[in-house]
């Protein structure tokens, strides 16, 4: 027993973190390692042949006996229909071979069901069978009679190559398509437009905002409270309080930009590219400047008093001081509200969703929304993935960028 007790007091720290790691792993981990395999195949839900991950040729069983059923039914169908006999007798043969045609697929292909792994060869041999179905209906409706189903027939023997499934792996084709795809090109200058401006604006506001949340006065409390609400508000209700300022009828910021002339009309706040832009970011810069404005405060309380008042002994004025201590001292605590406020403007996608959906005409489409749009209006999720896999890349090297110039302020220091 305390054998098993210094065991556990020795790796109590592991035992600890064991739960925090399993979540990481479900959560994290897992759906990274998945939506990277995707990446690499053509898997789109809306074609049914690529509704899975597929890397050899497969068959789908429970459609194939199906079609046949359906084609069955149709023959029999048009054997009621028909007036001559000797197309009867055609179509009675037609019947004939279609429950052969059946046999033969079930002695290639096993009992097995459902989507059955197979043989390139086997799906050759297949492919010549659904080629002889398809020539035996096209010589039957060629015949001169009276037919009832031939729309029908024509659109159901088409299934028979849905039924065939060949390897949807395209390696790294996602990844050329998307290099050369004009709308990801333009949804990530978006992007790049978007966190640039808004958190340069940030880091200025915020900057300010933390200078004079840190100085001593009476109800600064109140203040740094009151000046949190808006990072404490969830993007997507910021973003409908927003969208309600900007609309052109009743918005209040719609109409003030109205009559000082920024705009011609409330109605084009939203409505045109560029205003519409200028919207996201300036809903932006109010919901998360408070962010901003609380990590640069805690490197300024780090910083001793009693340099700005040896300095002020020595004749700094208050202008010197921020340019010779507080800033030298802050960069620190600036790079790391860089790092997440860029890190997190390039991943916008909920205020952008709830504001303008992209709009007007994918004039504000982030590429988060866009990979949004790929994956779940398209079903494209291979090329989806591959799109977010290459955000994770971006992100990670502007990670890496920060922390190394990080570092190294730091190291300087």
């Amino acid at each position: 027993m305390s054998k098993i007790l210094k065991f556990f007091d020795r790796h109590l720290a592991y035992v600890m973190i064991i739960p925090a790691i399993i979540l990481i792993l479900l959560f994290s981990i897992l759906p990274i390692l998945e939506s990277t395999r995707y990446a690499f195949f053509d898997f789109q839900l809306n074609d049914q042949k690529k509704s899975g991950i597929y890397m050899t040729s497969n068959y789908n069983m429970p459609l194939s006996d199906e079609t046949f059923e359906y084609i069955d039914y149709y023959l029999e169908i048009e054997a009621a229909t028909v007036q001559k006999a000797d197309t009867i007798q055609y179509i009675n043969r037609m019947r004939d071979d279609i429950k052969g045609y059946q046999l033969n697929l079930k002695s290639i292909l096993g009992s097995q069901t459902g989507v059955v792994e197979t043989s390139r060869e086997n799906i050759q041999v297949i492919q010549a069978i659904n080629k002889d179905i398809k020539f035996a209906i096209d010589l039957l409706y060629s015949m001169d009679d009276v037919f009832y189903s031939e729309e029908d027939m024509q659109a159901v023997a088409s299934e028979l190559e849905t039924c065939i499934i060949e390897s949807n792996f395209i390696g790294l084709d996602n990844f050329k398509q998307i290099l050369s795809d004009p709308r990801v090109i333009y949804t990530l200058s978006i992007t790049l437009i978007f966190t640039f401006i808004s958190v340069f604006c940030e880091l200025l506001l915020g900057l300010a905002l933390a200078l004079i949340m840190n100085k001593a006065m009476k109800g600064r409390g109140l203040i740094r409270t009151f000046s949190l609400i808006p990072w404490a508000i969830p993007t997507s209700v910021a973003a409908l309080m927003w969208s309600y300022l900007y609309n052109g009828s009743s918005g209040i910021v719609a109409t003030a930009f109205s009559n000082i002339g920024l705009i011609g009309q409330p109605t084009e706040l939203l409505l045109t590219a560029k205003a519409a832009l200028g919207s996201i970011i300036m809903a932006d810069v109010w919901k998360t400047t408070p962010y901003m404005a609380l990590l640069i405060l805690a490197g300024l309380q780090v910083i001793p008093n009693a340099l700005y008042e040896s300095s002020s002994l020595d004749g700094a004025n208050k202008i010197m001081q921020f340019r010779h201590i507080t800033l030298p001292l802050l960069k620190p605590s600036i790079l790391v509200a860089l790092l997440f406020r860029t890190l997190d403007a390039f991943r916008v996608f909920d205020l952008i969703w709830v504001l303008t959906g992209g709009g007007p005409g994918g004039t504000t489409e982030s590429i988060s929304v866009y990979a949004y749009k790929v994956m779940f209006a398209q079903t494209r999720f291979g090329y989806g993935s591959a799109m977010v896999l290459i955000m994770a890349i971006a992100v990670g090297m502007i990670s890496y960028a920060y922390i190394k110039i990080l570092d190294v302020k730091l190291i300087g220091e």
